[in-house]
């Protein structure tokens, strides 16, 4: 699985409706929807890209400088001059050969690609002004958590002082195993945790992914006032289905911003929920004046 694998999803579901083709997709270009919103500033908003990708990334970027937000998330090297020109900010960056979600820093004979892609990704992010790339454990394919820890901490070892030097931060991303990521290792907050301690490098986070964890954990508000030091990025979803963060799930996500904000974080919180009502932006934009708290 891919980093396109992400696109891969929504257009997946995209394709099973015809109507998306059309009516939403002007509704969604309304003049109400155009407004950008008065934001108060305690979270830096953001969304993922691959959520929105019925849009091409140059009508997303509209859509963002409409609602006012100010960056998009999971964008790699080639899609970066578009943010650029639209004044947005890459929030979590790909690297640029792409990454994957299965075959991860758990595995040794993944290394040497991985250290050449990072590496050769990082110059790229230092000229474009961005500091934060997302990397992803792997799946366990049979093998141990204590071993993947071990493979993970040996591998990551080979970037990081490269990161350090440059201001950039490595971020893991929590993902679940139960629903959408079968076997992937780094798939609870307490693996994640050990594995930035041993690092010990203030340039390696988690990417605590609020659905995701939900579903494999649950404890969200004190899972973030505990481990807040360890965690450099925030994702959004609505639990079940991924769709909308409203009223029709079972996170509360007014509580979850307040709690984040609490802990001191100045990071981004990305938008990574699948919308499913007809009028899509307006859900987007929805979305950003729930966690505008």
């Amino acid at each position: 699985m891919s980093s396109i694998k992400r696109r891969d999803a929504i257009k997946n579901i995209v394709a099973g409706s015809a109507a998306i083709a059309a009516a939403p997709l002007l509704t969604s270009y309304s003049p109400e929807n155009k407004k950008e919103i008065k934001l108060k500033g305690n979270i830096n908003h953001s969304v993922c890209q691959w959520t929105y990708g019925f849009l091409s990334v140059e009508e997303l970027c509209k859509v963002a400088k409409d609602i006012g937000i100010p960056a998009i998330d999971l964008m790699g090297p080639k899609d970066w001059p578009t943010l650029q020109k639209y004044g947005l900010y890459s929030s979590m960056c790909y690297v640029a050969a792409g990454s994957s979600l299965t075959s991860g820093w758990n595995d040794k004979a993944n290394h040497p690609k991985l250290i050449k892609d990072y590496l050769e990704t990082f110059p790229l992010m230092v000229q474009a002004g961005y500091k934060d790339v997302i990397c992803f454990s792997g799946n366990r394919n049979g093998m141990s958590d204590y071993v993947g820890l071990d493979n993970c901490v040996t591998g990551l070892q080979q970037i990081l002082p490269e990161a350090e030097k440059n201001g950039l931060t490595v971020h893991m991303e929590l993902l679940n195993s139960k629903i959408d990521h079968k076997d992937y290792m780094c798939d609870k907050t307490a693996w994640g945790v050990e594995l930035c301690k041993r690092l010990g490098s203030n340039n390696f986070k988690l990417l605590y992914d609020i659905y995701h964890m939900q579903i494999d954990e649950g404890d969200v508000i004190r899972t973030i006032r505990d481990y807040n030091q360890y965690i450099g990025h925030y994702h959004t979803g609505g639990v079940p289905g991924r769709h909308e963060i409203d009223e029709s799930q079972e996170l509360f996500y007014p509580a979850i911003m307040k709690a984040i904000v609490e802990t001191g974080y100045k990071g981004y919180v990305a938008q990574e929920f699948i919308p499913a009502a007809t009028d899509k932006i307006a859900s987007l934009k929805k979305a950003i004046q729930i966690c505008d708290i």
